[in-house]
């Protein structure tokens, strides 16, 4: 029977094409922009690491005191560490894995003389960031303890980088020329490009990856300063050897904890460190802490703000207007052929069938709109590409999860606006229309 009512379908939409194709734009165009701001909110909404998303979690630790925040207000910790607290942590070493990292740079110097120097961004890091984050290598392996402690001059590279240099050549046992200082690539990652940049949040949250990762101590040792936020609660702008002394927060810090018992644990001892820190006279008040697990820090961190949560909601009330005159459209199109349906009706034909011949009639129409509404989402996407950074590039991608939430979309909200018109379609009086005729 489906495919006696799809053939019946399809004879009536091209008895009225003028009708049949407003249908079809009216819906396509509906589609076309809530997927347009879907996509993107999907993409920046995104788990970006969902293998590992549940067990990494980031320490906060209230450095500044009630001067600074509200003393009943855990959401106003700061969202970095101190050096001081962040090299206790990493002494104390209670997670499974944890690192402490900081954005830096870099003049780079290419070995080749057709290149000219350029400036290059850098994370510095401890060995474990590599396998906590579960960063895929193209050749060689990151670093290790050992190099962690010798503070040695080596490096991991991105795959953009390599292919900047080498030319996508396997490039580990060569060096580079970074502030007039030879370090050794010990190895290149593939391209990574996490969306959002969760381990990173505070400069951007859609940065690429660096460029370059060197170890946390080497670059403390040669004093290389943070090109991410420094704040301290004095508003100063310290020294070197006084910004590592001091309350100022400027490291990114996290900790893999596999179960939810080492979370507690590692929780407890959070706050056992603060109050021994308020002890020791370093703090002159209650130390607040907090240990948030990698979704509440993107929610913590405004990852997805509230102007793209009202877009969406703009564009989806769009579509939900489209549909309304998709309704009206459809209902002029039934009643139009009140005398046909009539007529099967005079034959034999139940309310059923009418109601399946309709349903199936709109969701003909859905299809249509769908693929017209997946050609303007991806018009939408790249006219997005050319207002938008190269940084926020990668929320502009068409997926085929995307894809099928479009043609889901399109279905249900043309079958949505059909099903009155069905109705009124079914209710015909086939004696009425027999009379007429």
């Amino acid at each position: 029977m489906f495919q006696y009512y799809f053939g019946l379908a399809l004879r009536s939409l091209k008895r009225n094409i003028v009708l049949t194709v407003l249908m079809v734009v009216t819906i396509g165009v509906g589609i076309g922009t809530s997927m347009t701001t879907l996509t993107v909110f999907r993409a920046m909404d995104a788990d970006p690491i969902p293998q590992k998303s549940a067990q990494l979690y980031a320490p906060q630790i209230d450095n500044w005191g009630p001067a600074e925040h509200s003393a009943d207000s855990m959401a106003g910790l700061e969202d970095q560490l101190s050096y001081i607290d962040a090299m206790a942590l990493m002494r104390a070493h209670r997670a499974q894995r944890q690192v402490a990292a900081y954005q830096t740079g870099f003049a780079l110097t290419p070995e080749n003389p057709q290149l000219k120097p350029f400036k290059a961004d850098a994370r510095a890091t401890f060995n474990e960031f590599f396998a906590m984050f579960d960063v895929p290598f193209r050749y060689g392996h990151g670093w290790g303890a050992a190099e962690d402690e010798a503070h040695a001059p080596v490096v991991v590279i991105s795959d953009e980088l390599n292919q900047r240099l080498f030319g996508g050549a396997n490039s580990v046992g060569r060096s580079i020329n970074l502030d007039d200082q030879d370090y050794r690539i010990i190895g290149v990652m593939a391209p990574w490009e996490p969306v959002p940049r969760f381990y990173d949040l505070i400069t951007e949250n859609f940065a690429k990856t660096a460029q370059v990762f060197l170890p946390f101590n080497r670059a403390i040792e040669r004093q290389m300063s943070s090109w991410g936020f420094v704040d301290c609660a004095d508003r100063s702008d310290p020294s070197w050897q006084r910004l590592l002394a001091s309350s100022c927060v400027w490291i990114q810090f996290w900790v893999e904890l596999p179960t939810a018992k080492a979370a507690e644990d590692y929780r407890l001892w959070l706050d056992s460190y603060a109050r021994e820190q308020q002890r020791s006279g370093r703090f002159a008040w209650p130390a607040y802490t907090r240990l948030r697990d990698l979704k509440s820090w993107l929610t913590l961190e405004h990852v997805v703000s509230d102007e793209t949560r009202l877009l969406v909601l703009v564009s989806f009330s769009f579509l939900l207007v489209c549909v309304l005159n998709a309704t009206g459209l459809m209902l002029a199109k039934f009643m139009s052929r009140s005398s046909d349906i009539g007529v099967r009706r005079a034959l034999g034909a139940n309310r059923r069938a009418i109601l399946a011949q309709c349903l199936i009639e709109a969701g003909v129409v859905g299809l249509a709109g769908g693929l017209l509404g997946i050609a303007l989402t991806v018009v939408g996407l790249t006219a997005l590409r050319g207002v938008l950074s190269e940084k926020l590039l990668q929320l502009t991608t068409l997926n085929l999860v995307d894809v099928g939430i479009a043609f889901a979309l399109a279905i249900i909200a043309t079958i949505g606006a059909a099903l009155y018109p069905t109705w009124r379609a079914s209710r015909v009086q086939p004696a009425w229309q027999l009379k007429a005729q």
